[in-house]
């Protein structure tokens, strides 16, 4: 299947460019300075709006999207009704029931969703989803197709049963996805295009610690963040020793990754036959790097150019005092790899505010 997605990607006359509207909202109980539920609206994984219990209200968070509101304010009444009408009550009671399911009492617990859409601009089709985590696993999600709930652990059965039953909630859930959720999404895009469509290309190296180190091919300074890289032998995706990093952000509000490739069995004469490719959606053509000796950069210092003993002791320092401010000034919360994520399936809209997590 990896294989597949791959050449999919890199298959640029029938590639397109996808869009997606996603909703991410979180309760929690047992968390006093935290807010009880808590939501974010992204386009294309770019935050545009907020809200949560404590703040009362839904705020945009990009420019266009706040021009939007003010040229359609009957659509912020819509987010503020969400947000502070029937999410809270749902959340708060759905978490108080999985508590019983879970013979939990006390303690911290979390009940996530994610919902929302994805729109293929090239050939239309539509995508809907909307899924429950609950404590980082997943919980429940509707697969629309079957117009059925998916419960992949016991407790939550009954969720299931009982939501199955709800044919005109399940009828609601397709307007909104393959209707409204599609059309807010053209919207927003329409409205954000110069952000939302920006892209920038980076600069490609290849970096090595030490002769014996794995080679990697780090990209740096692209936007968006949507992008794969790999190594390829005579136009061949190469899966053994090789290691995909994560893409991460720069301080610029750019993005930067690597991939790193084993070349120790590498034999000089074949060096010829690899190369790197960088992939950046929503642009053709592709950045391509060759296995070359002679462009590597490495850290390596020759033995007669090594610096004095007390020059090596200052630039330790140096590197040991920025990591401690690094390291201090960072912090990075992920989500359990094991956790939700989007599917092809769908569920429930953000608007559905029948959602009920009683048996």
């Amino acid at each position: 299947m990896k294989k597949l997605l791959l050449f999919l990607l890199f298959c640029h006359g029938s590639s397109s460019v996808k869009h997606s509207l996603k909703y991410f909202v979180t309760a929690s109980s047992g968390l006093p300075n935290f807010p009880e539920v808590a939501g974010v609206a992204l386009v294309d994984d770019t935050l545009v709006g907020y809200c949560d219990t404590n703040t009362q209200r839904a705020e945009p968070k990009q420019e266009w999207m706040k021009f939007y509101f003010e040229k359609n304010p009957q659509h912020l009444e819509w987010y503020n009704g969400e947000c502070f009408q029937g999410n809270p009550n749902f959340f708060k009671a759905s978490i108080y029931s999985f508590k019983q399911r879970f013979n939990q009492t006390g303690d911290v617990h979390i009940l996530q969703r994610l919902s929302g859409c994805e729109w293929d601009e090239k050939t239309g089709d539509v995508i809907g989803f909307n899924q429950y985590g609950y404590d980082g696993e997943d919980f429940i999600s509707l697969d629309l197709k079957t117009g059925t709930w998916i419960a992949p652990k016991p407790q939550a059965v009954l969720t299931k049963l009982s939501w199955d039953a709800d044919k005109g909630r399940i009828k609601r859930n397709e307007n909104f996805f393959f209707q409204i959720c599609p059309e807010w999404l053209k919207t927003y895009v329409n409205y954000g295009k110069s952000s939302l469509l920006k892209t920038e290309r980076p600069s490609v190296s290849l970096l090595q610690k030490t002769p014996s180190s794995p080679l990697s091919c780090h990209a740096t300074g692209f936007y968006p963040d949507r992008a794969e890289m790999l190594w390829r032998k005579d136009g061949e995706e190469l899966h053994e020793d090789v290691e995909h990093g994560e893409i991460l952000p720069n301080h610029d509000g750019t993005f930067q990754m690597s991939v790193d490739l084993n070349i120790s069995s590498v034999t000089p004469e074949d060096w010829g036959r690899y190369e790197c490719v960088f992939h950046l959606s929503g642009v053709k053509e592709d950045i391509y790097t060759k296995l070359d000796k002679a462009v590597i950069r490495t850290n390596e210092v020759p033995p007669s150019e090594s610096p004095p003993g007390s020059v090596i002791g200052v630039v330790v320092v140096v590197v040991l005092l920025i990591l401690a401010i690094c390291i201090s000034g960072l912090f990075i919360w992920r989500k359990n790899k094991n956790g939700f994520r989007p599917t092809n399936t769908s569920d429930s809209s953000p608007s559905s505010l029948q959602d009920a997590a009683s048996d």
